[in-house]
């Protein structure tokens, strides 16, 4: 009998994004990577046995201090970078209800900031991927999905 060799299986990393927009500028992250300070929505990965919602309201306070309500899903995002690494991003728009006082943020995270999008596009360059500009174009655009669009079950043991 001729035995098949499968490779091992491929997962991408499932990761969350908060949009807030407040007078016209984005709530964002200027994060160390890799030596590098670059600009990203509070963001970061899934965390088992949690939802998708549960994440992104997670991630919102761990990297800005900010509690956040996410209100509709705004799109769903594919993206490898250039080590071969696989990305799929769920980006939520909503409301910030409070900013935690005293609230300390993750390590990586260089400064909290308020920018527009022209300032955005000017530093294109510094955006953690080309996703962050995409997910603004999609809630610019009035792309919205509610969240009960994704089905979510979370079965514990």
């Amino acid at each position: 009998m001729t035995t098949i060799e499968r490779p091992a299986p491929w997962y991408p990393h499932v990761t969350v994004a908060a949009i807030a927009q407040d007078h016209g500028k984005y709530l964002m992250v200027k994060e160390r990577i890799l030596g590098n300070s670059m600009f990203n929505q509070p963001a970061g990965h899934l965390e088992e046995h949690e939802t998708l919602q549960e994440a992104v309201i997670r991630e919102c306070l761990e990297e800005t201090g900010w509690r956040f309500d996410p209100e509709a899903l705004v799109g769903i995002y594919y993206m490898r970078n250039p080590t071969g690494i696989s990305y799929l991003r769920f980006a939520f728009c909503g409301t910030l209800l409070e900013q935690v006082e005293d609230h300390e943020i993750d390590a990586q995270i260089e400064e909290v900031l308020w920018l527009d999008r022209r300032t955005l596009e000017e530093n294109r360059d510094n955006l953690r991927n080309q996703i962050v500009l995409k997910c603004i174009d999609d809630f610019e655009s009035g792309k919205r999905l509610p969240n009960d669009a994704v089905f979510q079950t979370i079965h514990a043991g």
